[in-house]
């Protein structure tokens, strides 16, 4: 693809660098997407931090994506508002998504009382349980389960080994990783007089808004009462535990190994880096952010950025850690004082 019409498709500005031929820049074969320091003659990178600049001046890219208001660089540069986003579309242009023909294969046992839109693909040995409806242009890979009762709506994608549990409602353009499991059980026992415990029946569903996806290996329970609710938009990361019956709001990010306690509510916009903890019933305000390894016994308000455990203020829990990391000088020197 030429490189003129690379920044036409992406929305981006094609600006030469000083001493560039303009008609030979527009014309550039470029051939794929790569990071500042592999990408070679013929591949287009991309700069969001301006703290890269230096790499970004030694790299051999044909041309950079790059903020409107970003500096020269001995490359062209791609001006766009959104060089993270045109980096990602321009990786859809060189790796287009593999299409699945419509079919379903020899081995997959799917129930006469289940009904399932045009255009399907259903791969080995995938399961399709009684009374189940399953939008147009679904891909079930092999070893999909689906149980009964399921509602899923269009252009479904669920990658080998997905299972969707009884009675679940999952929305358009739904996407499950390869393993997760969205509407199993919810952790929830009564202990009786003697110390045993006794299962709770889930009887709510989980249900997924249009556009979620749901990473490798991460599960979203089914609730005792009422519903386990993802809502539109929100991206689920790898080996994350939504436990049952909470909610997690709109375009929200739970990124790898969060767990979310049961009853707890996440607002909108909301991003919890990888590994925060969540204690049940609580909320977590609109847009809030955690960073990595938090651990949040209370509740957050909306627009905070808190770390560590118990959660506080970012940069008091960054002033905290700087002290703690001077303690062991502090003793020295009372102790040296004291003698």
């Amino acid at each position: 693809m030429k490189l003129a019409l690379l920044a036409e498709k992406l929305g981006a500005s094609l600006t030469p660098a000083p001493g560039n031929n303009v008609d030979s820049v527009r014309n550039l074969e470029i051939t794929g997407v790569a990071g500042l320091e592999k990408a070679g003659p013929h591949e287009v990178s991309f700069l969001t931090n301006l703290r890269y600049s230096p790499l970004a001046k030694r790299t051999k890219a044909a041309a950079l994506l790059v903020e409107p208001n970003a500096p020269e660089f001995p490359v062209p540069t791609l001006r766009v508002a959104n060089p993270y986003l045109a980096f990602a579309r321009a990786l859809e242009l060189f790796h287009p998504t593999r299409r699945f023909p419509p079919g379903v294969h020899t081995t997959a046992v799917v129930s006469p009382s289940a009904k399932i839109g045009a255009r399907a693909h259903l791969g080995a040995y995938v399961v399709v349980g009684d009374e189940v409806v399953i939008g147009e242009d679904a891909v079930l890979l092999p070893h999909v389960v689906i149980y009964p009762g399921a509602r899923i709506g269009e252009r479904f994608f669920a990658h080998a080994h997905a299972v969707v549990r009884e009675q679940c409602l999952l929305g358009d353009d739904v996407t499950l990783q390869n393993g997760a499991v969205i509407g199993a059980d919810g952790f929830g026992f009564a202990k009786s007089a003697d110390g045993s415990w006794t299962k709770i029946l889930q009887t709510g569903p989980a249900v997924l808004e249009d556009s979620v996806e749901v990473q490798a290996n991460a599960c979203v329970d089914r609730a005792s009462v009422g519903e386990t609710r993802i809502a539109r938009g929100a991206k689920i990361d790898n080996l994350v535990q939504v436990g049952h019956g909470s909610t997690v709001g709109e375009n929200s990010l739970l990124c790898a190994q969060v767990g979310l306690a049961g009853s707890t509510t996440v607002g909108k916009n909301v991003i919890l880096a990888g590994q925060v903890g969540v204690a049940g019933h609580l909320t977590i305000g609109d847009g809030a952010v955690a960073t990595a390894q938090t651990g949040i016994p209370s509740d957050v308000a909306p627009g905070a950025v808190v770390s560590g455990y118990p959660a506080m203020d970012n940069k008091a829990w960054l002033r905290t850690v700087a002290a703690v990391n001077r303690l062991p000088e502090l003793i020295r020197k009372l102790r040296s004082q004291e003698r």
